[in-house]
């Protein structure tokens, strides 16, 4: 694949991607020959993604839904924030989300700090709550001894296949959205992948703060004796994507379901639909099936940069063997 005349990327293919719809995902961008002779260092590519980032970077988002940069020179955690910086999206901060992580420099934060050996479920990233990012960034550190992939899968076809599979199940789900519980503790509990504790949760200890910022995200809060219950919804679990013209499947209901397991939370309990009832475990099941059947997972290079739309993209990260030290920033979109 050529690289058009003077740009600094040029498109590659990978043997994990898929053509889905005719369209290869994820999008691959590395340097190009011309990038390559100039030798250009980190400097060069955050001029390259400034200028090209409308012409080049974003066209492949919106058709692919996430774009792989491999091979660049950004190498490091302070690099990959400057990176982020000359994208130019504007910030969004982590509130209201449900993983443990750690501000490392700058707009940059750990991924999902729960153990190795588990396994983090698809979802679209903080689905749960109104206020959530257009654009998600990750970044390869360290990459893992084996595993710890992030897969990735395209939301409105995750969307048409239940629609085909479960239209029954689908219409209600519409037609009623989904409510989300989950108990936090007050500090966060790295050995669980829902572990984060009400006083990072809402960037304060004062629970009166906490009440003002559950109630903007439209959260109801209830106080136990050594934390709070959170009570999300009920709130759309399908969306429209409006630039795109389609529907998506824009929820965290496997995740929730499968995955909201701790000392504090029975993942059975933490989704149901909308009016109360409990979600039929077969359908769970056998959503979990064709995320799989549909997903992409490209193993982690140090130096990997991938680019999300949140909008079209679910993501997951399979277990690992350590080290690994995946980064991570959210964005929104430019006002």
């Amino acid at each position: 694949m050529v690289a058009p005349a003077g740009s600094f990327f040029q498109e590659a293919a990978l043997p994990e991607q898929r053509l889905v719809e005719g369209v290869a995902f994820p999008a691959v961008l590395v340097p190009s020959d011309a990038a390559t002779a100039a030798g250009g260092g980190l400097d060069a590519f955050l001029d390259a993604v400034r200028s090209e980032r409308a012409s080049t970077v974003e066209p492949l988002l919106r058709g692919a839904g996430a774009v792989l940069l491999r091979g660049f020179p950004a190498r490091a955690a302070a690099d990959f924030d400057r990176a982020v910086d000359a994208f130019g999206y504007p910030e969004l901060p982590y509130v209201g989300g449900a993983a443990p992580r750690s501000n490392v420099v700058g707009r940059v934060f750990t991924a999902n700090e729960s153990p190795p050996d588990q396994k983090i479920p698809f979802h679209h990233e903080m689905a749960q709550v109104p206020t959530f990012p257009a654009k998600l960034f990750f970044f390869c550190e360290v990459e893992p001894k084996s595993g710890g992939e992030t897969p990735i899968v395209l939301s409105h076809y995750v969307y048409k296949r239940m629609k085909e599979k479960y239209p029954e199940f689908v219409e209600k789900l519409e037609k009623d959205g989904l409510i989300y519980t989950r108990v936090l503790g007050e500090g966060d509990d790295p050995s669980s992948p829902i572990g984060r504790g009400w006083h990072s949760t809402f960037l304060t200890r004062d629970r009166s703060i906490a009440e003002e910022r559950a109630a903007k995200l439209g959260m109801k809060l209830e106080w136990t004796e050594d934390g709070v219950k959170t009570i999300m919804g009920p709130i759309p679990a399908v969306k429209w994507d409006e630039s795109r013209g389609r529907k998506i499947w824009f929820n965290s209901m496997v995740a929730a379901y499968t995955g909201w397991k701790d000392a504090r939370n029975d993942p059975v309990r933490a989704v149901t639909f909308g009016d109360g009832s409990p979600l039929p475990a077969d359908v769970i099941a056998g959503c979990g099936e064709i995320l799989e059947e549909e997903c992409v997972a490209v193993p982690w290079r140090q130096g990997d940069t991938l680019l999300i739309d949140n909008w079209a993209v679910l993501h997951s990260r399979r277990s690992f063997e350590p080290p690994r030290r995946i980064l991570a920033s959210l964005c929104k979109n430019p006002e």
